[in-house]
């Protein structure tokens, strides 16, 4: 804290007149300054709380708060000061003010001696009034400071010297140290990515003044509310950081319960319920009772939570509703997990390694777990592409490629990205005649191209449409699933159709396919058709398209396509475009032979079959049927019927079956209709919601479903997206941690971004629903690693995550695995309660990262962290 001393006023030159005499017992000063504050202290509270704002807008610092704390006790102590003499100075991170009291006025005076003057009415010279100003003024903002429900977040001592000015630390590596007014104006212009400058947010973190002030004054104009500066500055702390997080854990127990059953298996016993967390989110706190509608309404525009009418919707039921099972079971006894949780008030050191792996910079936990690959018995069915997630959860930081840069913004990344970011040619070699990958200098270029569509993916899409126009790109077809998707090049460019795909391809020769397309912008996951069922509900996909994917779907009983028909909706279509389609090659003749077999048997339907001439290639599209009619006349039960207790959902370490699931009968059942067109069916609740089932937070299904997505608008128009520092055209790739309905994804929907829906395995299986809303997501397990490459998004949106993983697993590791998928610059934003939002923002201070914004109201707070450059050099 910057020094804070009293002293003869160095304005006396300037003419102010002393008083000769005056009252020289100090037990008398102490007895009137004392009565007196009392009597002016509630008329007064208002201009000098207007006051004290002109001083923050002068500094900005928060050191404008603590000075006053200070001061009243040293006019307590200093009574024979004269206190019209007295002059209060401490350092801003620009300038220095001094607080003046002078005859009739409240004076503040800068270096450059500006004045700003608060005029009263006149007093007698060194009247009581006028000392009683001075001691109600010290006294009004202690009172502010204690009662502000904003309360700061705990920084380790050795963070505290870094708000010093002129005692901060080293830069880390790459960084600059403090950022002059002018590189900040320069700044500003250059960079895009503006966020609040940290004295504004620091200031915020102490005081209420910054929302409050104006609520208070209405007639204050908007240039007197604090605004984001347009510069970062740069994270000043030591590379005492350095990280493995060999973390001097004193107080973070390390609890790792793992589920091994995540899957839902009802005829098998594997099924269990399990209650479920009550989430209270209290979203519209006042401490203000006398408030009027003016005031109120003020408010509601500076508010991070939205208001109280949509607080009831988020406290969670803590009962398991029969309807909304879960994909896995939480076990963990209630006294274990709090034993497992930090002690409150305790500071955690961490030390940070970087991860040394074969990988490097493209390590993925979970699908380069060496040891692990080496055990398996057979690779045969692709084994070694699956999960294999190591016993111990990362806690080392993946390194940055060299020379790597912000990624470039879409849509321009769907043609190019730095070479410097994903700095590999192999794909480039081996598919650069297929127009997949190119490389050009500095950049990679991706001409559109594909295996089967060289000339581009639109002219591709377009000629399935005229094959087949009951598709309806964007309209019935919405959602689809695309197996094998190289670089993606199919779903980038269905965006032009307002079509939404999950591309997914193996980690595999094709280097970096995947890291590929997500630099790009485009949205995919590392996955295999292997032994285990795909992470998603049944009967979700519109279509499911497949271009020379490399899969053996004909085999061991069409195990793999059955899957594909597991995930197809009732009326669904499958495109595929291979060799056999239109070759004549024996191989190819055979390969069509059994297909035309095997999808009979399934009773799909050929609808199309067309020669793209262009290409030279051609697909054919087949349709799942809507009913069980066929099923029931099939002369043959092969492939079988699964049995009735095989519950179709269930999707987490699953293994693959070679049968067919029976589709629903009841007309209410879901899957028997086709949702609404879009964009209709963004916005209404899915027709199998209208039933007497509760929703996850206890009302009707349909009520929760229209009172989340209003919820998450007002979320998202009231905070998100002006207030708490994100610079959303930087913004493209997106993931909810824990989507409960896709409220914030639908949200979302005029942004140009997409939204990956996580719904977590121990959560209420809401997936199918943000599928027939036509957005899309899968299941996890945040207590293991997330199947995707490092720095692949550009916002990680977390609510009420952390507190319930912190019951099954330890939390630094699902922190560090934040690190690792989040961008440098990209941002985290974390709703949860106080106690976890402390802590994570605690570990990612550790970690270099930006602390945007921190507000804490009660027991819930909102933190969004923005995560740097910084890597240890270990």
């Amino acid at each position: 804290m910057a020094a804070v001393s009293i002293r003869r006023s160095p304005l006396d030159a300037a003419g102010v007149e002393q008083e000769e005499g005056g009252i020289q017992s100090g037990r008398e000063w102490r007895r009137r300054l004392l009565s007196g504050a009392a009597v002016y202290l509630r008329r007064l509270a208002p201009e000098l709380r207007w006051q004290l704002k002109r001083v923050s807008s002068s500094c900005g610092s928060l050191n404008v708060v603590c000075v006053p704390t200070i001061a009243v006790f040293a006019c307590i102590r200093d009574l024979t000061l004269d206190p019209v003499d007295a002059c209060f100075h401490f350092s801003c991170t620009s300038e220095l003010v001094f607080w003046k009291l002078v005859p009739g006025e409240i004076q503040i005076v800068d270096m450059a001696g500006k004045n700003s003057h608060y005029n009263r009415r006149a007093s007698s010279y060194c009247s009581s009034t006028t000392i009683v100003v001075f001691v109600a003024l010290c006294l009004v903002v202690v009172w502010m400071v204690a009662s502000s429900n904003i309360a700061p977040a705990k920084l380790p001592s050795s963070e505290m010297k870094d708000k010093v000015p002129g005692g901060g630390t080293n830069p880390p590596k790459g960084g600059s140290g403090d950022i002059t007014e002018d590189s900040v104006k320069e700044e500003a212009i250059n960079d895009d990515n503006v966020v609040p400058s940290k004295s504004d947010i620091e200031f915020d973190k102490i005081s209420e003044v910054a929302v409050q002030t104006k609520e208070k004054n209405p007639s204050m104009g908007d240039e007197e509310t604090n605004e984001n500066s347009d510069a970062l500055d740069k994270n000043d702390s030591d590379a005492n950081g350095e990280q493995d997080v060999e973390s001097n854990e004193k107080g973070e127990d390390a609890k790792q319960g793992h589920d091994t059953n995540h899957g839902e298996t009802d005829g098998e016993g594997k099924k269990q319920k399990s209650e479920q967390g009550v989430i209270e989110e209290k979203l519209d706190r006042s401490s203000n009772e006398d408030k009027d509608d003016n005031q109120s309404k003020n408010k509601d525009e500076h508010e991070v939570f939205p208001s109280g009418a949509q607080s009831d919707i988020l406290n969670e039921t803590d009962m398991q509703n029969g309807a909304w099972s879960t994909q896995a079971v939480e076990s963990k006894d209630e006294k274990e997990m709090q034993a497992a949780s930090s002690s409150k008030g305790q500071i955690i050191e961490y030390s940070w390694k970087l991860c040394h792996v074969s990988t490097g910079a493209d390590y993925i936990p979970c699908l380069d777990n060496e040891a692990a690959i080496k055990k398996l018995r057979s690779t045969k069915h692709y084994q070694h592409r699956e999960r294999h997630c190591p016993d111990n959860a990362l806690t080392c930081l993946v390194p940055l490629p060299d020379g790597y840069k912000q990624p470039i913004k879409w849509p321009k990344s769907r043609e190019k990205i730095w070479y410097s970011n994903s700095p590999h040619t192999q794909l480039a070699e081996v598919k650069g005649h297929q127009n997949w990958v190119k490389v050009s200098g500095e950049y990679l270029n991706f001409p559109g191209g594909g295996t089967q569509f060289k000339q581009g993916a639109l002219h591709y899409i377009d000629v399935i449409q005229e094959a087949l126009p009951d598709i309806a790109w964007g309209k019935r077809s919405r959602v689809i699933l695309d197996v094998g998707c190289g670089v993606a090049s199919f779903g980038g460019y269905l965006f032009e159709r307002d079509v939404l795909t999950m591309s997914f391809a193996p980690k595999d020769e094709h280097e970096a396919q995947v890291q590929f397309a997500l630099e790009r912008g485009i949205p995919a996951i590392s996955a295999v058709m292997g032994t285990k069922r795909l992470p998603f509900p049944s009967k979700v996909f519109d279509v499911i398209h497949c271009a020379r994917c490399r899969v053996p779907w004909h085999i061991e009983g069409g195990m793999l396509l059955l899957e594909l028909n597991r995930l197809l909706r009732p009326g669904g279509y499958f495109v595929w475009s291979a060799t056999p389609v239109y070759q004549d090659l024996p191989e190819d003749v055979e390969i069509w032979q059994a297909m035309s077999s095997l999808t009979k048997s399934m009773c799909w339907d050929i609808v199309a079959k067309k020669n793209d001439t262009l290409n030279q290639v051609g697909f054919v599209i087949f349709k799942k049927p809507s009913n069980n009619k066929c099923y029931e006349e099939r002369a043959e039960d092969e492939p079988p019927l699964c049995q009735e207790s095989d519950n179709a959902d269930a999707a987490w370490n699953v293994p693959l079956q070679a049968c067919m699931h029976t589709l629903p009968v009841d007309s209410a059942a879901r899957g028997t209709m086709w949702p609404e067109q879009w964009p209709e069916r963004l916005t209404k609740p899915p027709y199998w919601l209208n039933g007497p089932q509760l929703g996850v937070y206890s009302k009707p299904a349909a009520e929760d479903f229209q009172a989340d997505y209003e919820h998450w608008k007002q979320v998202l128009n009231k905070s998100y997206l002006s207030r708490i520092g994100i610079n959303w055209p930087n913004v493209r790739n997106v993931m909810d941690m824990r989507s409960i309905y896709g409220g914030f994804a639908a949200a979302l929907r005029d942004m140009k971004v997409w939204v990956m829906n996580i719904v977590p395995t121990d959560s209420p299986d809401t997936l199918p629903i943000i599928y027939e809303r036509g957005l899309f997501g899968m299941y996890h397990d945040w207590c293991e690693s997330f199947s995707t490459y490092p720095r692949t998004y550009d916002l990680l949106h977390a609510d009420h995550l952390f507190s319930k993983l912190k019951k099954r697993c330890r939390l630094l590791p699902v922190i560090v695995e934040v690190d690792r998928i989040l961008r440098p610059k990209g941002k985290l934003i974390v709703k949860d309660n106080a106690d976890t939002i402390s802590e994570i923002e605690n570990i990612a201070k550790s970690l270099h990262w930006e602390t945007i914004v921190i507000y804490l109201e009660g027991k819930e707070g909102l933190l969004c962290v923005q995560k740097t450059m910084w890597r240890p050099t270990r």
